[in-house]
């Protein structure tokens, strides 16, 4: 059916595969999915994230996924919706998941591929915590060093410093990098286990934040919210530039960049005024949120 599928739409069949799989899971397992994309709220991409993610789950597990994602599928886009899924196998099966995510993290890998014009590409298939770092640790670095070097690009000294470490042979090729971590008490506890956010990635299971949270080497920050809503709380400064404790607070609070589809950690974002302040917008948490750069430069262009 898949070698069919691929000849009479002109695909490749890794894309025939993919188009066969979710369609029968569609009308198999996960009849809301079916519904929106029927009721044209989700396209067929979109409708794949749900089929992808609940590839491996019982029946009864997708059940309970599809049902809970029925709300939370219109007006979102592809990563938001995988996100949401993920959260969902975590929440409904977290024993299956931890189970399946042992097996994936012995997979781990490095793999090297050959480009044109003498360039190649390393990558690293590795637990998101450990990436995560990594990615972390080389852009602090890369901004430092750009700061004194204009000469090459952000991209470029991440990229130089990459290789760097990797040669290193003094011992310093692992470096430590500050990654945040959202986690609610009780699952830190494991008094429950709700997945938590690893900021950059998404949901992350309470039994690899508990990890996380007893490594020696990881750093521990309270935020204080409201206990009705959540809300985290801050004190309104009255100039322009934000504080540190602000930014602090805003970018915990937004965890990305608040443009819509856009899912850049909002570590590496800038503090943005809703209201400009040439407007007499207020440089406090309820008119300042977190976005990327392109985003934030993107809001100035005429007519937008």
């Amino acid at each position: 059916m898949t070698e069919e599928v691929a000849l009479a739409f002109s695909v490749s069949r890794n894309q025939a595969h993919l188009l066969v799989e979710t369609s029968c899971a569609l009308v198999g397992r996960l009849p809301n999915t079916l519904a929106a994309l029927e009721n044209g709220d989700i396209d067929l991409y979109k409708a794949s994230k749900v089929s992808q993610l609940t590839r491996e789950v019982s029946d009864e597990i997708a059940a309970q996924v599809d049902t809970w994602m029925a709300g939370r599928l219109a007006e979102r886009d592809p990563g938001a919706i995988r996100k949401s899924v993920d959260h969902a196998v975590q929440k409904f099966d977290p024993d299956g998941h931890r189970d399946r995510a042992v097996n994936k993290r012995a997979l781990r890998h490095i793999s090297l591929e050959h480009e044109d014009e003498t360039m190649s590409k390393l990558s690293g298939y590795l637990p998101a915590e450990v990436a995560s770092s990594i990615y972390t640790s080389l852009s602090h670095a890369a901004r430092t060093r750009r700061a004194n070097d204009k000469s090459r690009t952000l991209d470029q000294h991440r990229a130089d410093l990459f290789a760097e470490r990797l040669l290193a042979e003094d011992g310093h090729g692992k470096p430590r990098a500050h990654v945040h971590v959202y986690v609610d008490l009780l699952t830190l506890a494991g008094a429950r286990e709700d997945p938590a956010t690893l900021a950059g990635h998404g949901p992350i299971p309470g039994w690899l934040v508990r990890e996380i949270a007893a490594d020696p080497g990881s750093t521990w920050s309270r935020l204080i919210t409201d206990p009705t809503t959540g809300q985290l709380l801050e004190a309104s400064p009255g100039t322009y530039r934000s504080p540190a404790s602000l930014a602090r607070l805003i970018k915990a609070r937004d965890r990305e960049c608040t443009h819509p589809g856009c899912h850049r950690s909002a570590e590496f974002s800038e503090i943005d005024h809703i209201t400009t302040w040439a407007r007499n917008g207020g440089t406090d948490h309820h008119n300042c949120h977190a976005t990327c750069k392109i985003h934030n430069l993107l809001k100035e262009e005429p007519g937008w």
